[in-house]
C-alpha cells in the first residue's frame, strides 16, 4: 500500500488520511465480527495510531461492552453509519481501520484469517495466508508476516 492513502464513509461525510504503512491486514471470521458487518468476516488493517488524521467530518464514537466485560470502541459516520476504524482498548497506540473504507482498496489481500472455526463453511481461505482456529497467541506472527510479504514483494 502507497502512503499517504485517503478513505472516508459511505455518504463522504467523514474523510481520513493514512499517512504511514500499516502494520498488518487482517480478516476476523469470530462471530462478533460477523453480526457487527451482516457479513461473513471483518477485514482490519492496523495502523500506528498517530498515522490516522481525520481530514474532514467528526467522526462518532461507538461503545459495546460484552456480556463478558469485553469492551470494544471505534469510530463510525454519524450521517450514514460506516464503520471506519476500531480503537484498541488493550492497545491505544493502534487503530484498526476497515479497509474497505479507503479510496483504492487494489491489492489489499489479508495475511491472515483469525477466528476460522467460525468462518462460514463457504468461505475460502487462500493458500498461503496465516490460519488461525482462534485468536492468534502472538499478534506479531502477523506483523512479521506482512513486511515479509512486503519485502519479496519489493515493496
Amino acid at each position: 500500500m502507497v502512503t499517504p492513502a485517503d478513505g472516508g464513509c459511505f455518504c463522504g461525510a467523514v474523510r481520513y488520511r493514512l499517512s504511514q504503512e500499516p502494520l498488518t491486514l487482517y480478516a476476523c471470521h469470530c462471530t462478533d465480527c460477523q453480526r457487527h458487518t451482516g457479513g461473513s468476516f471483518a477485514l482490519f488493517m492496523v495502523v500506528p495510531r498517530d498515522g490516522l488524521e481525520v481530514l474532514q467530518g467528526e467522526p462518532s464514537r461507538y461503545a459495546v461492552t460484552f456480556p463478558n466485560g469485553l469492551e470494544k470502541y471505534g469510530r463510525f459516520c454519524p450521517r450514514c453509519g460506516s464503520v471506519l476504524w476500531g480503537e484498541p482498548v488493550k492497545f491505544p497506540q493502534i487503530v484498526t481501520v476497515r479497509p474497505g473504507t479507503l479510496d483504492v482498496t487494489s491489492g489489499l489481500a489479508p495475511i491472515a484469517h483469525i477466528w476460522t472455526r467460525s468462518a462460514q463453511p463457504w468461505v475460502a481461505i487462500p493458500t498461503g495466508t496465516l490460519r488461525f482456529e482462534t485468536q492468534p497467541e502472538d499478534w506479531m506472527a502477523l506483523v512479521t508476516a506482512w513486511q515479509r510479504r512486503a519485502r519479496n514483494a519489493g515493496g
